[in-house]
């Protein structure tokens, strides 16, 4: 395989510093790159469809919530890949859009519920498999083996933070 940026990297530290083993740094260097070169690409493909990054997300989780598609925002929160403090003014634009309804608690009523609308069900529900299949497009350069063997080594690493 040629050899990348990362690379070089550490064979310039191999000269520099012959006594530090930069491999982890071309490891975290390639992890912030890939992950950069994925969101966008993700991004991207989720504005073609129309939505946001954040809009998918909120959508996506209420809709893998399963029916009634109903979570307090901070279950929503917690659930998604989004702040509390994103959370507000991305709800406010669903509603706005039809997407989500929110509801006063039918046990709380100091609280408040976000709901899929019809309308926000059908848009990801209609957006899900192009999502997946571009994923898979994005992942494709690695075997199935390779994905599933990857997905258990960073598992394994996650679980050491979460």
């Amino acid at each position: 395989m040629k050899k990348d940026t990362l690379d070089l990297l550490v064979d310039q530290w191999a000269e520099q510093r012959p006594e530090l083993d930069a491999e982890t740094m071309a490891l975290f260097g390639r992890l912030a790159r890939l992950q950069n070169h994925l969101a966008n690409r993700i991004w991207e493909h989720h504005k073609s469809l129309g939505l946001s990054r954040f809009d998918f997300d909120v959508l996506a989780t209420l809709r893998r919530s399963g029916p009634p598609y109903r979570l307090t925002p901070t279950e929503l929160y917690q659930a998604s890949m989004l702040t509390s403090g994103a959370m507000t003014n991305r709800l406010d634009k669903l509603e706005q859009a039809g997407l989500i309804e929110r509801h006063h608690s039918a046990t709380d009523r100091r609280s408040i519920e976000v709901q899929l609308t019809e309308q926000g069900r059908q848009t990801i529900d209609d957006a899900l498999p192009q999502h997946v299949a571009h994923e898979q497009q994005l992942a494709s350069p690695l075997s199935p083996a390779q994905q599933q063997q990857l997905n258990q080594l960073l598992k394994i690493w996650l679980a050491k933070f979460e």
